[in-house]
């Protein structure tokens, strides 16, 4: 809902002019009682964004789509998609909003986007709503992740609306108010070539490449080099989601983004040990995003993207099939490029090294003694140091672990290296639970206490050893559900 005092912001609608047929204009429903849980005050401020404005009731309604400056004109985008590999012509953000866009201290253009902001067009006979659960589960791992360096959607507010949502039971209700480069999918490019309108998947081309990869406008093929820049910036995103151990959960079509940022943290979680075939979310039932599954399943994605920009590769339909062929190619070898150069540097090798070898070996002895991934990693840089027990401790065999050490010690790692880039704290499981749980009830501190571990994840600090420690065996394993 408008209202004629404007608040201190400027919404572009960059998208909404640019490309009107890939969204509709929509307002988001006005929550009962509107309450803010949790402010990202930094990202505020680097979006130009007034903190203190965004803590009043005045801009709690900025926040939830209900008071917005002139000129803004938020709409649901469209978008198709394949979800667990079955095709789905029709998605779109069923309980989403695109607010508009704002321009960054850096002089970028940045998505407000809501989450759970009521049914919309696309809402295919669900709410529109969301649970306090979820959406602070995707404000503490997008945060976590961003901390971590790892290309990610970011999380301005979660705002409580006052309203339950019926799910397995009746469970308070929030919104999300995310931040993107833009959110530009795959399934964006599915919708718009399943139009049939040429000139319109041009567009849509035309406005990712201007969007975020100005540089493609100058290649002979500018189509081409679209599909190259994304193959780079998917290969290498998932590369550095298997670094840290995160699972994504659903990676579907629609959840690729064209910038190459992670988005939609549903089902995701972090693996305690080292589990290839570890799964989390309830409804993978055949383990199609389990996490060794992960850089294949980009893959495919990709080549659905792939096929979407065929009509704009080249006039003759075998030339285009060719070119994306060979573009699709370089995935793996992109993928593993990205993976060995971040292991080389959990394992503080040095550039000339190869680390292949050694973190294989690494890895099997990982899986086969269930070693959490996380914490080991983290000690494993005491041993560059000289004191081997921390690592050592992990395993019952340390005959093997022994053998392994002493080969990679003959590669002479660096310890400080190795704490840049291991962190201390992610968002453990039972820490996540824990903290969501409380929130459940209105005690907000261990919300904010994990935030603190995992927003300065490199940093030890007294006082926090129980966020960096694996769960305990009484967690159980573990199941994550999407929030719809």
């Amino acid at each position: 809902m408008t209202v004629s005092t404007a608040p201190p912001v400027t919404l572009d609608n960059h998208f909404a002019r640019h490309l009107p047929e890939m969204g509709m204009p929509w307002q988001a429903a006005e929550p009962a009682e509107p309450q803010l849980l949790v402010l990202n005050g930094q990202l505020a401020l680097d979006l130009g964004l007034d903190p203190d404005f965004l803590r009043n009731p005045d801009g709690v309604r900025l926040l939830t789509g209900n008071l917005l400056p002139e000129g803004a004109t938020p709409v649901a985008q469209a978008y198709a998609g394949h979800q667990f590999g079955g095709y789905s012509p029709r998605l779109g953000d069923g309980r989403a909003l695109l607010l508009g866009e704002v321009t960054d201290a850096r002089g970028s253009l940045r998505d407000i986007h809501l989450k759970g902001s009521g049914r919309t067009p696309f809402a295919r006979g669900g709410d529109g709503l969301a649970a306090i659960g979820p959406m602070l589960r995707e404000y503490i791992v997008s945060e976590a992740m961003y901390a971590l360096g790892i290309p990610t959607t970011r999380s301005l507010a979660v705002v409580a609306t006052g309203r339950p949502v019926q799910r397995e039971e009746l469970l308070p209700g929030a919104l999300l108010t995310r931040v993107a480069s833009s959110h530009l999918r795959v399934g964006t490019f599915q919708y718009a070539r399943a139009t049939g309108d040429r000139e319109l998947l041009e567009r849509v081309a035309d406005y990712a490449i201007n969007r975020h990869y100005p540089h493609a406008a100058e290649a002979p093929n500018r189509h081409l080099a679209l599909l190259e820049s994304v193959i780079t910036a998917q290969a290498s995103l998932v590369a550095q989601w298997m670094l840290v151990g995160f699972v994504h959960g659903v990676m579907n079509t629609d959840n690729m983004t064209i910038s190459g940022e992670t988005i939609d943290y549903g089902p995701c979680a972090f693996i305690d040990t080292f589990n290839p075939s570890a799964v989390y979310s309830s409804i993978d039932s055949m383990g199609r995003y389990a996490y060794a599954n992960q850089p294949a399943a980009a893959q495919w994605n990709l080549t659905r993207f792939a096929e979407t920009l065929l009509p704009l590769l080249a006039e003759n339909q075998d030339d285009a099939v060719r070119l994306a062929e060979e573009a699709l190619g370089e995935f793996a070898a992109r993928y593993s490029r990205a993976w060995s150069a971040g292991m080389q540097a959990k394992l503080g090798l040095k550039n000339d090294v190869d680390a292949s070898t050694v973190a294989g070996k690494l890895l099997t002895l990982l899986e086969e003694s269930q070693v959490d991934y996380t914490s080991f990693l983290r000690r494993l840089s005491a041993a560059a140091r000289g004191d081997a027990g921390p690592a050592r401790a992990f395993f019952s065999d340390t005959a093997r672990f022994d053998a392994w050490l002493q080969e990679w010690l003959a590669l002479d790692p660096s310890a400080e290296a190795m704490d840049r880039v291991n962190p201390a704290y992610i968002p453990r499981n039972h820490l996540v639970e824990e903290a969501l749980a409380a929130a459940g009830t209105g005690d907000l501190a261990p919300l904010g206490d994990l935030l603190s571990a995992v927003t300065a994840p490199f940093t030890e600090r007294a006082g926090l050893e129980r966020y960096a420690a694996g769960a305990p065996e009484e967690f159980g394993s573990y199941r994550t559900f999407c929030g719809t």
